[in-house]
C-alpha cells in the first residue's frame, strides 16, 4: 500500500514538473526562405526587450518579402531591413535598448541584433553568426557595448550555411549583397 501511495505522489509531482516545463518553453520562429526553413529559439529570459521587439516585427509581417542583404562567409548573414531591390522597409519601430550584457555570446548559430555605431540603435535588422564571433560580445568592442544575442538556430543551420556561400556583389553603397536575392518568404511563430 505504501508503495502505491509513494507512486501516486511521485506521478503527481512528476506530472506537475512536466507541465511546468511545457509552459516555460521558449518561443520559436521559423524564417521560411527560398533556400529552406530556419528555426530559431528565442531567449526572453535573457533578452526580454529584444525578443519582444523581434516578435512584434514577426507578428506584423514586417520581415515577409525582405532579404538577407549582407552575406559574409565565415562571419554572418544579415537581414531584416531591405527588399530585393535594396530599398529599406519603413517605417520601423523606435530603436531598442542594447541587451548585449545578458551573458550570451555571439557563437555559431546565434541570432543577434544589428545596429549602427550607436549601441542603442537596433530596430529590425538582425544577423546569424556563421562562426564564434566572441569579439562582438559585451565588453569586447571599443565602446564596451556588443551585439545583443537573443536566440539560436535550432534547426536549419544547413540552410544558413548554404546562404553563406551564395555569390555576392556590390550594390553601392552596400557590399556583400547576394547576386540572386535570398528572400525571407515568411517569418512566423511556430510556438
Amino acid at each position: 500500500m505504501k508503495f502505491f501511495s509513494f507512486l501516486a505522489v511521485f506521478l503527481i509531482l512528476f506530472s506537475g514538473v512536466s507541465m511546468a516545463n511545457e509552459k516555460s518553453k521558449n518561443p520559436v520562429v521559423v524564417l521560411k526562405t527560398n533556400y529552406g526553413d530556419i528555426y530559431i529559439e528565442l531567449y526572453p529570459d535573457k533578452a526580454p526587450i529584444t525578443v519582444e521587439n523581434f516578435l512584434t516585427y514577426v507578428k506584423e509581417g514586417f520581415y515577409d518579402g525582405l532579404i538577407f542583404h549582407r552575406v559574409i562567409p565565415n562571419f554572418v548573414i544579415q537581414g531584416g531591413g531591405f527588399d530585393k531591390d535594396m530599398k529599406p522597409r519603413r517605417p520601423t519601430h523606435p530603436p531598442i535598448k542594447n541587451e548585449s550584457d545578458n551573458g550570451l555570446s555571439n557563437l555559431r548559430g546565434t541570432i543577434s541584433m544589428a545596429r549602427t555605431s550607436d549601441p542603442h540603435s537596433a530596430s529590425s535588422q538582425f544577423f546569424i553568426n556563421l562562426r564564434d564571433n566572441t569579439f562582438l560580445d559585451y565588453g569586447k568592442t571599443p565602446q564596451k557595448w556588443g551585439y545583443a544575442v537573443f536566440g539560436k538556430v535550432i534547426k536549419g543551420m544547413d540552410v544558413v550555411d548554404k546562404i553563406a556561400h551564395v555569390k555576392t556583389t556590390i550594390k553601392p553603397p552596400y557590399r556583400d549583397v547576394p547576386v540572386e536575392p535570398v528572400i525571407i518568404i515568411k517569418a512566423e511563430i511556430v510556438k
